[in-house]
């Protein structure tokens, strides 16, 4: 398992230590390591699209990544990362068009695999809308052509609005999202590829006309078969991981790095076997088949590395995988009741050399300029985690720019690290 383990690590970049300075080219080979950079719209810490980054880093100007993401000469692109909106190098977008496609296809199928990624209630809300308001989706890309870029709220011809109280013609077409028929069809655009992600507002999207986003370079570059497509994604999907089962590189669930239908995901990672790229191995704890990618090297890891995890980093987001990897069972709690939660809400797990060692709840208080810590567990048996974890919080601090830290945790590590980080 040690050695899966240092594999997977120095797979995303945590093999080699952090930069001296979290200039562009430590943040663009961050990514690279990383591969994908899950969004999410929760921001009690802030955004989870700028953790991973920080956490191979360490201190780097936010704005950067802002600006390879949305700003002009931008390096990345929206799109979904199998079912989750995410920061993609450019360099993968044509690997996508076949999604694009599919996605089209999916809306009007009922037995196309819903595994292309287009969310479920674009699926059944365009049903709808096209039963309902034949024409309607035209006229919001009307709309954003002539007044692009635009919000989906800005994008409605009409000004109609559901309420919440109306009658819900479709369950499961954003009731929990209140989702509008404009968000329904912009989404849809942006799904099919017509549409892209201009930029962010507050973090709403904001979507324009791709050709008036993204390259002319990018969007000319020839286009893969969707056989050629799947493979080269499984290919960055073994690349980032190291080492994985078949389900976590391409299973058709929530947790796979890149899902597939099963045969499709059978059979690519059989090409990709029989080409010698993907090695079967086996792992100590694990049932599975596990591959190892044929590149992925076995690296000691310093000891002294440390890094803070967001729920959604790579490394960690196949909850399964990061169980019997590193022993550590964790589970998101933003959407548990506030009773039920054990370690607290928005719970970061602590990396210190190659072991996940404590999971670290915290909060940016931007009102009082505080980083607060409210919750501190330490794993069984942990090495001597206090002054690390001080260190990385000064640093959370300091890239945060927050000029405090509160560590009201009242288990015994957290008022070790409460003296650690007052001292």
């Amino acid at each position: 398992m040690g050695v899966a383990r240092r594999v997977a690590l120095g797979a995303q970049g945590f093999g080699d230590g952090r930069p001296r300075r979290g200039d562009v080219r430590a943040v663009r080979k961050a990514i690279g390591r990383a591969g994908v950079l899950q969004l999410d719209s929760v921001n009690v810490l802030t955004r989870s699209h700028y953790l991973p980054v920080f956490a191979r880093v360490g201190n780097y100007p936010r704005e950067m990544l802002d600006k390879l993401a949305w700003g002009r000469g931008r390096e990345l692109f929206e799109y979904f990362w199998g079912h989750k909106a995410a920061l993609i190098p450019l360099t993968n977008y044509p690997l996508m068009r076949w999604r694009m496609r599919a996605a089209e296809r999916q809306v009007w199928d009922e037995e196309l695999s819903p595994d292309v990624g287009v969310p479920w209630s674009v699926v059944t809300g365009m049903r709808r809308l096209t039963a309902e308001r034949p024409g309607y989706v035209e006229q919001v890309l009307k709309l954003v052509t002539e007044k692009g870029p635009l919000t989906a709220g800005e994008a409605s011809p009409d000004g109609v609005r559901r309420k919440r109280t109306d009658p819900d013609p479709d369950p499961t077409t954003g009731r929990m999202w209140n989702w509008q028929d404009s968000k329904i069809a912009i989404e849809y655009l942006f799904c099919t590829g017509q549409v892209t992600i201009a930029g962010r507002r507050h973090f709403e999207r904001v979507y324009d006309l791709t050709e008036r986003v993204l390259p002319a370079d990018v969007l000319a570059a020839p286009e893969p078969t969707a056989d050629e497509a799947r493979r080269e994604l499984v290919r960055i999907a073994a690349r980032g991981l190291g080492i994985a089962t078949a389900k976590e590189l391409c299973g058709a669930s929530g947790q796979a790095h890149y899902p597939l239908p099963t045969a499709t995901a059978r059979q690519v990672i059989g090409e990709l076997k029989d080409a010698g790229e993907l090695i079967p191995v086996r792992v100590e704890g694990v049932n599975q088949q596990s591959y190892r990618w044929h590149e992925a090297k076995d690296r000691p890891i310093d000891q002294n590395a440390r890094a803070l995890l967001s729920p959604f980093d790579p490394l960690i987001w196949n909850r399964d995988r990061t169980h019997h990897l590193f022993d550590f069972f964790y589970r998101i709690s933003i959407y548990t009741p506030a009773p039920q939660r054990i370690h607290g809400y928005y719970v970061l797990p602590f990396l210190l050399g190659d072991r996940l060692v404590a999971r670290v709840d915290l909060k940016a208080d931007r009102r009082t300029s505080t980083l607060v810590v409210p919750t501190l567990t330490a794993e069984p048996n942990p090495p001597d985690l206090v002054a690390p974890l001080a260190t990385e919080l000064r640093l959370m601090a300091a890239w945060l720019d927050l000029e405090h830290i509160q560590v009201t945790a009242t288990s015994r590590v957290g008022r070790a690290v409460a003296q650690a980080v007052a001292a």
